[in-house]
């Protein structure tokens, strides 16, 4: 049974930030700046009536995914645009950097609340996955964050398990890892659109609202309606999702009435700004110019009383202005993914109003370099759980000639993880054909300069974890000819017509997939082979999938409907054994060329 909503306990006091850090690079984004004069006077307000208006520094974060330690490869990089219009990639994240990061950004800054876009845990590295993500909450205590909504990942164990993140208390399976009971979160977890189907109420608290020395400012927090299409049905068993916009609306209504007119939107859902980099103007030409996605619609719905958005899901970095439904522009906001950056954005506050003066609001998203000090006690904290993890994670499962990346529309990564599933299938049962695996089951590549002490072209079974967080199970069914023609076409089609999720292909089977066209016609189905082979309609076929697709998820709601089911052991076992059994440290596995899928643009 989904977990009912429990009180929230007090927030321990928070300790002053102690150290110092480098300025940060930063991009900003701003509404014209229109106040009296005394718009920033006497934050303190000591011996003196505290001034009309006052500053409220929000910082901000998103889809940290338990990336405690600095991530690998290009998941640890952001670009940069510089001034003759060339980029540069900067070296980010860590949680022992943001500690820093933002520690120093609070300095001077007594009005300071720190927010979070949700998915802070969940396909999380194996230091804080294999803990059941109790790592990550520990991390984000240390941090000082106040308030978080939830995100689809949350649900990747279920609202059970999410209640305990929460609430504290051992596993219910693991038990406790250390000899202290865990705690669970010192701050929030909002979840206003996920209910519980009998009750109709909210798991978790729906808002919350923050206050000092009589400014008050509330938070709402949602996560994207369509978390059941990509969650695993056991994550979401007996909860409903609401509209975003209508329960963002409904709620801010509920604050109003509380006297609460400054409001924020912690909204796990996003959009696709126009370019890669962090620092890109999105308003360049115009306020909401350069963004597009669902976060779009949202913002121009919600309800005026909203004053800011903080976004999430689609790990982009922006900083934009989206008007609202009266045609004022509004602050969206979100900071990439893993902890690389975060947004510091000033809200200020008018007493007498008791709202935001929204021609103030500035936002500006902020590197996490690594070239600040570390904070000593989040290393102490990376340590405690390393040193517990150490025993499974340094063991050596494979052995790489080169980087095997998880970037493109098909990667090296994607069907390196198919072939392993085809080749573990074709064991459970020879007549395996072929294999499918989703994109957003890649959670990163292998990289082949070493992370440790393993050495270079050394896969650690911590690395695939990495890659492979989810213990879905390889699962086997059967599929008609016109089954498998018709699952390649919705990734591009229904659900999935705007935001392609595009399957990463065993070796064997190719296609052509045709971006000039729409819909489902991008998939050219006489260009579909097996081995060289045209796929026949009426045939057969034994597919590999992990048991997230089994169960329809990703819009792809051919592969619930397969016969002749067989489940196998976990994904990560799976792509362990392939890679064992096709690497030495004599013979490392070549990357896969990516080349099955021929794209047309």
């Amino acid at each position: 049974m989904p977990a009912t909503s429990q009180p929230y306990r007090p927030r321990r006091r928070r300790t002053a930030g102690l150290l110092a850090a480098a300025a940060s690079l930063a991009t900003v984004g701003a509404l014209a700046a229109a106040l009296p004069a005394d718009a920033h006077g006497n934050p303190s307000g000591h011996g003196h009536k505290p001034s009309r208006y006052q500053d409220v520094q929000l910082l901000s974060f998103n889809d940290l995914h338990g990336n405690l330690e600095p991530p690998s490869g290009s998941s640890g990089r952001v670009t940069e645009l510089q001034a003759d219009g060339t980029t540069k990639t900067i070296d980010a994240g860590g949680v022992e950097y943001l500690a820093t990061h933002l520690r120093e950004a609070r300095k001077g800054n007594p009005y300071s609340i720190t927010a979070a876009g949700g998915d802070m845990v969940g396909a999380s590295p194996l230091i804080s996955g294999l803990f059941h993500d109790e790592p990550t909450i520990e991390a984000l205590n240390k941090l000082d964050l106040d308030v978080t909504s939830v995100g689809n990942h949350e649900f990747d164990e279920g609202a059970k398990e999410l209640a305990r993140l929460q609430n504290g208390g051992c596993h219910p399976t693991d038990g406790c890892y250390t000899d202290k009971k865990f705690k669970g979160a010192d701050f929030p977890y909002l979840a206003a659109n996920v209910l519980d189907e009998k009750t109709k109420k909210p798991i978790l608290k729906p808002y919350w609202v923050w206050k000092k020395n009589g400014v008050k400012v509330g938070f709402i927090g949602v996560t994207l309606e369509g978390t059941p299409g990509i969650v695993s049905a056991d994550g979401v068993k007996g909860l409903q999702f609401k509209d975003e916009v209508e329960t963002i609306n409904k709620y801010a209504k509920e604050l109003q009435k509380q006297g609460v007119k400054s409001i924020v939107a912690l909204i796990h859902e996003g959009g696709f700004p126009a370019s890669a980099s962090y620092n890109y103007d999105c308003d360049a030409s115009g306020g909401g110019s350069g963004i597009s996605g669902p976060i779009v619609d949202i913002a121009k719905n919600v309800t005026p009383a909203v004053d800011a958005l903080v976004t999430g899901h689609t790990h982009n970095a922006y900083v934009c202005t989206i008007n609202d439904p009266s045609g004022k522009p509004r602050m969206v906001t979100s900071a990439a993914s893993f902890g690389r950056l975060y947004t510091d954005t000033t809200l200020t506050y008018d007493r007498k109003t008791g709202d935001i003066a929204r021609t103030a609001v500035k936002s500006a998203n902020h590197v996490v370099t690594r070239t600040v000090p570390k904070a000593a006690d989040l290393t102490s904290l990376i340590g405690k759980w390393n040193a517990l993890a150490a025993p499974i994670g340094n063991r050596a499962i494979g052995y790489i000639s080169g980087d095997v990346g998880n970037v493109g529309t098909e990667s090296p990564m994607g069907d390196l993880i198919a072939d392993a599933q085809l080749a573990y299938g074709k064991e459970l049962d020879p007549e395996t054909d072929l294999a499918l695996m989703n994109p957003g089951g890649v959670r990163a590549g292998l990289t082949y300069k070493t992370t440790g002490a393993e050495g270079d072209g050394v896969v650690t079974y911590a690395e695939g974890f990495t890659v492979q967080p989810f213990a879905n199970t390889v699962n086997l069914q059967d599929f008609t000819g016109a089954q498998v023609i018709q699952t390649l076409k919705e990734q591009v089609s229904g659900t999935n017509a705007a935001a392609p999720k595009i399957l990463q292909p065993s070796s064997g089977l190719t296609y052509t997939l045709d971006l000039t066209k729409t819909g489902a016609d991008r998939v050219v189905t006489d260009s579909i082979r097996l081995n060289g082979a045209a796929i026949d309609p009426a045939a057969t076929y034994r597919v590999a999938t992990n048991s997230f697709l089994a169960g329809g998820g990703d819009g792809f709601t051919t592969l619930g409907q397969g016969t002749g089911d067989v489940v196998g052991t976990d994904d990560l076992a799976a792509l362990a054994q392939y890679l064992t059994a096709h690497s030495s440290a004599a013979g490392p596995l070549t990357p896969p060329a990516a080349n099955r899928i021929t794209i047309v643009q």
